[in-house]
């Protein structure tokens, strides 16, 4: 098989096939003319034929020449787009949450891709709500606890609070809701089998309910708050998770008081010495995002 000619004579072939003018070919490539002719000649001697016609006004392809031509304008437009694709091909970011943090992550999340489509997010819910970056393969993730340990880089969202939510019709219909022990009329929906968010609320708000442990309850924050919404019953929710259900009317929240548990949510990543620029971008974002929310904590 006969090696291949280089790639910059047959490239240097194409602009001057184009031109049929090696000064003007020479200008395109920002070459000289002599380099250009250099080149033709050396292709030239490779192939074993000529490949223009040197004339007195300038050139003309022969017919070898003009055979040749578009099979290497197809070879150098199939190169030039798999460049353009490989360059374009963009890089998704992974990112592991909990369910519970769904109704605050994923609007923002949508709301990113529209304003960046070139840096796609690949979610992954889980209902735990940790992470181990050694045996998971996640560019980050939000995780609700205390206080993460030293072995991720951390960015604190927002702190939990807690407090009594429900629909709209409920809170105007035939059972009013204008003070804490009106609750005991009510459904209440647990968001966790032990009943730990609303006996914080409670003992806060300095409220016995003796119908406490008779309510419904759920393995996650999420399916209580659908329930809630849906005006059936009482749900105890986080206040820094249910905006967007607030400003719709889904949800509406009875009382003023909202409880600090210490539990809070972050935003962490692994510690790498070189980490992605796109990464960098989405967790400054979200931080944004959670600091716009956080100003409109009033405890």
């Amino acid at each position: 098989m006969k090696r291949l000619p280089p790639l910059p004579a047959l490239h240097t072939f194409l602009i001057t096939a184009q031109c049929c003018n090696f000064t003007r070919a020479a200008e395109q490539l920002h070459i000289t003319q002599g380099a250009v002719s250099r080149q033709i000649a050396g292709l030239e001697s490779h192939l074993g034929y000529a490949l223009f016609q040197r004339q007195a006004r300038g050139l003309s392809l022969t017919a070898q020449g003009r055979e040749l031509l578009p099979s290497i304008q197809q070879a150098f437009g199939v190169l030039n787009e798999a460049f353009e694709r490989v360059g374009a091909r963009r890089e998704v970011l992974r990112l592991k949450a909990p369910t519970c943090v769904m109704r605050w992550l994923l609007p923002r999340l949508m709301h990113w891709q529209v304003e960046r489509p070139d840096v796609p997010v690949e979610l992954t819910t889980t209902v735990q709500h940790s992470v181990d970056f050694r045996s998971e393969e996640f560019d980050a993730a939000v995780i609700f606890c205390p206080q993460p340990d030293e072995t991720v880089v951390a960015h604190h969202l927002f702190d939990e609070l807690l407090t009594p939510v429900c629909s709209q019709q409920l809170l105007t219909g035939p059972l009013p809701l204008s003070q804490p022990a009106d609750l005991e009329q009510h459904t209440l929906l647990h968001p966790t089998r032990d009943q730990r968010d609303w006996k914080a609320w409670l003992k806060a708000a300095d409220t016995q309910i003796a119908s406490i442990g008779k309510g419904q309850h759920f393995d996650t924050l999420d399916l209580a708050m659908t329930v809630a919404s849906q005006g059936l019953g009482v749900a105890i929710g986080d206040w820094s998770l249910i905006g967007e259900d607030l400003s719709t009317g889904r949800l509406a929240t009875p009382f003023e008081l909202k409880v600090r548990t210490g539990d809070a949510y972050f935003l962490v990543h692994p510690e790498r010495p070189a980490s992605s620029p796109q990464l960098a971008e989405l967790v400054d974002w979200l931080l944004l995002q959670a600091a716009a929310r956080t100003v409109q904590t009033r405890v």
